[in-house]
């Protein structure tokens, strides 16, 4: 039995609930696409909606792969700390993205949410596959807050997604036909 096995009811919590949030996101913003008049611009798609299908994806991989009946913990680290570096990665992209894109000037909380929070939950995901081998316990740990708050993040930027939309963009839209 390994450290992992304490964290099951966790993975499959977290896990689960990612995958509803992927399949609900893309409910709603199919809904919203049939109410909205106006034209769609990928380059806001690509720097604030599918990073939140990416981050749900995060987690919800993630999940599964720390759910697997592992021997040890470092096959598993190796696993997620690629997880980390990819992200870490990823999220410099976005903020590429969000930096190129003219559809929307990113406020505060935009950067924050899009940007650095994502940073540094996949940032503590490679840190703590590093650190694995010597402290198990506590990269754990830090595996389950980086979860968290990936999936956390993903769940505000879609509802900010959402409100934006439902509350700006198609009212917007709506007066222009007037």
């Amino acid at each position: 039995m390994t450290s992992l096995t304490a964290w099951q009811n966790f993975y499959v919590i977290v896990g689960s609930s990612a995958g509803a949030l992927i399949g609900l996101q893309f409910v709603v913003m199919s809904f919203i696409a049939t109410l909205a008049r106006a034209r769609a611009n990928p380059e806001a798609g690509r720097a604030f909606a599918t990073p939140n299908i990416v981050h749900f994806s995060a987690v919800l991989g993630l999940s599964g792969l720390l759910c697997a009946p592992w021997d040890g913990v470092n096959a598993a680290a190796m696993l997620w700390g690629f997880v980390g570096l990819c992200g870490t990665v990823y999220a410099i992209i976005v903020t590429r993205r969000m930096r190129a894109q003219h559809a929307y000037q990113p406020e505060f909380e935009d950067w924050m949410f899009h940007s650095l929070l994502p940073f540094l939950a996949y940032l503590a995901l490679a840190a703590s596959a590093v650190a694995a081998r010597w402290h198990p316990r506590e990269s754990l740990i830090a595996v389950g807050a980086a979860v968290l708050l990936l999936l956390f993040t993903a769940i505000h930027n879609a509802w900010d997604a959402v409100t934006y939309h439902v509350f700006v963009k198609v009212p917007e839209s709506s007066r222009a036909e007037y």
